[in-house]
Parts: C-alpha cells; sequence; structure tokens
C-alpha cells in the first residue's frame, strides 16, 4: 500500500512517496521528493527508516540547493558569481564563498585538461547566445570577437591562502552552468550521506548521482537513456545503465536548439569559436562524482572524432558514450569499458 504525504514548509514543497519492501523493516522504506529547481526538476529517491528522518534529510538538502542557486547562478542578478564577475579587470583579488571557490578550481581544472573545451569564463559568449535566441538574430562577427577577447579560463587566478579569485581581463563573466548542476548533486549526496541516508538516486535535470543501490537491487540503479535524435530511434542507440556510487549526466540539443537564417544551432557551445554546435551531438559521461560527468559531457560533445581517443585518456576514470548525427548520418563512439 502507498502513503501518500504532502510536505510544505518555509524551507521546501515537495512530496514523499512511502513504499515498504516486502514488510522487512529493516531494508528501511523507499521516499520520492521532487520540486523546481535551478530552471529544471530536481527529485530524490531514498531510503531511510522512518518519514521523519527521510523528511529531516530532504529538508537539508533542500536548503543547501537553494543555497547553491543564490551562489552559482549567473542568472540572478545579486548572486555571488555576478557579484564576482563585476570585479574583472579592476585587479581585486576577491574572497569568496567554500562553494564558489571549490566549483570555480574544478572548473579551472577540468578547461586546463581539456585545453579549453570547457571553459567556466564562456559568459560574454552566452549572453551573446541567449540573446540571439531571444532575438532570433545571430550575433555580429565583431560583436562575436568583443566577445571572445574576455573569454579564457588562464584570466582566472586562485589564492588558496585567502580563498580569493581574481579575473584579471576586463568584462569577464563567469558562467558555470555546465559544472554547476553537477557540483550539486554532489553537494546533495555529502548532505544525505551526513544524515545517515546511503542509498539515494539523486535527479537535477539530468544530471543524475547515485549512492549505495536500492535494497532490492543491489546490482544499482537502473537509468535509462534515449537515444534523443526521434521517436522511430533504433533501439540499440538507447542506453541502460545499472549505477551505484557514481553519476551519469547526458548533453543534447532535442529541446535546446534553434535555426537562424536556415541554419540550426545548438545550446551547446564550443568556448574556442564561440558558436554552438552545427548538429545533433548526444553525449553520456558516467564518473565518480557528478561535477565531473556534467562538465565532460560539454567537452566531449564538442571535442572532434579523431581527438576523443586521445583527450579520454586525461580522464582515466570516466566512460563516455557518444551518439552523433552530421549530415544524415548517424555515428556511435564509446570509450574502451
Amino acid at each position: 500500500m502507498y502513503v501518500l504525504i504532502l510536505l510544505r514548509s518555509r524551507i521546501f514543497f515537495g512530496f514523499i512517496l512511502l513504499l515498504p519492501l516486502n514488510g522487512h523493516a529493516q531494508t528501511g522504506h523507499r521516499f520520492l521528493f521532487k520540486r523546481g529547481l535551478m530552471g529544471t526538476q530536481f527529485s530524490v529517491t531514498l531510503y531511510a527508516e522512518d518519514s521523519l528522518l527521510a523528511q529531516t534529510a530532504y529538508g537539508r538538502v533542500s536548503a543547501r540547493m537553494d543555497s547553491l542557486n543564490q551562489i552559482m547562478s549567473d542568472y540572478l542578478d545579486g548572486s555571488e558569481i555576478n557579484r564576482l564577475s563585476q570585479t574583472s579587470g579592476s585587479g581585486q583579488c576577491v574572497p569568496v564563498s567554500q562553494p564558489l571557490y571549490d566549483v570555480l578550481q574544478k572548473a579551472a581544472q577540468i578547461a586546463r585538461l581539456s585545453e579549453g573545451r570547457f571553459d567556466p569564463t564562456i559568459g560574454p559568449l552566452s549572453q551573446l547566445w541567449r540573446r540571439a535566441v531571444r532575438q532570433r538574430a545571430f550575433p555580429s562577427a565583431t560583436e562575436r570577437r568583443r566577445a571572445r577577447r574576455s573569454v579564457g579560463y588562464r584570466f582566472m587566478t586562485f589564492d588558496s591562502a585567502t580563498q580569493s579569485v581574481r579575473l584579471v581581463r576586463a568584462n569577464m563573466r563567469l558562467d558555470v552552468g555546465g559544472i554547476g548542476q553537477g557540483y550539486a548533486v554532489d553537494e546533495a549526496a555529502t548532505v544525505l550521506k551526513q544524515a545517515g541516508i546511503q542509498s539515494f538516486l539523486l535527479d537535477l535535470g539530468g544530471d543524475v548521482l547515485a549512492g549505495s543501490p536500492p535494497p532490492d537491487r543491489p546490482e544499482g540503479w537502473r537509468i535509462d537513456v534515449g537515444s534523443g535524435t526521434n521517436s522511430r530511434a533504433d533501439p540499440a542507440d538507447t542506453l541502460v545503465a545499472l549505477l551505484k556510487n557514481a553519476a551519469i549526466t547526458t548533453s543534447g540539443d532535442t529541446y535546446r536548439q534553434f535555426t537562424i537564417g536556415n541554419r540550426r544551432y545548438s545550446h551547446i557551445m564550443n568556448p574556442r569559436s564561440g558558436l554552438g554546435l552545427r548538429h545533433f551531438v548526444r553525449a553520456t559521461v558516467m564518473a565518480p562524482e557528478g561535477y565531473r560527468a556534467d562538465a565532460l559531457t560539454k567537452v566531449f560533445s564538442v571535442v572532434s572524432p579523431q581527438k576523443r581517443r586521445a583527450l579520454v585518456r586525461r580522464f582515466p576514470d570516466a566512460k563516455v558514450w557518444i551518439l552523433e548525427n552530421k549530415e544524415g548520418r548517424l555515428r556511435r563512439w564509446q570509450s574502451a569499458q
């Protein structure tokens, strides 16, 4: 029998679903929470001994996620990341919160290893593309050149002694949209474990992170990734993964792409060219942490087929699957398992 309990509080709004498992209390009960967050849907499935523990743990997770959104969202005018961007070119080394310092350091590390195929300073170009989508007008070459002059992860420096960040060039704008959701689910997992919850599945708009497997499925949480190409896609292009103590993220433009001047562009941007991708790519990455899976989907979406194998060696703990439709030809690629 299902028992549905509605929860409302100042911290969160959602619901929990309590499902007894074969009458064995020692396995715990399954609870499901959902809410809107960061412009997408956030769901938490967890196993706990009782509803009080589940509700308390989820309340802490929800509060943590709201805090991270206020820190990392470049859509919020007063967010910490936007306040930091406003200091670019001033010469200031700005003290920042631990989460912002942490996510920017992780982003810079992946930017270095990927040779700029992922870049957290891509904000000026992101702003151009957001305007292009709204106005259905392609940015001019002059606008793109001006924006690219302010992009470059090497122009972001760190001081660990003071937990400070300096943005060297003027008009820089940080954008951690390509790593922030993965980082957020990592933080949510930490909160759950601190609350004594080990078996859980987190999903923030497709950034999925699993803890220990469900009591009745020791092989892991089943994750299905559709092809994203069309409803008549080959079933072989649907990826099924069993996930435990790991993360998996998929990036694609099935629902987020636009056409300007009879040319199709993806929301996934190559920081090197400053342009959105011109063809469909679905990149799926499994990694130990959510932030790494999230960022690497962007890296492997934009890297050329000839360089994928060499690049994946720099991320030995990641598994990568690529589905690409270029000029009407569907291609598949995956890293060595």
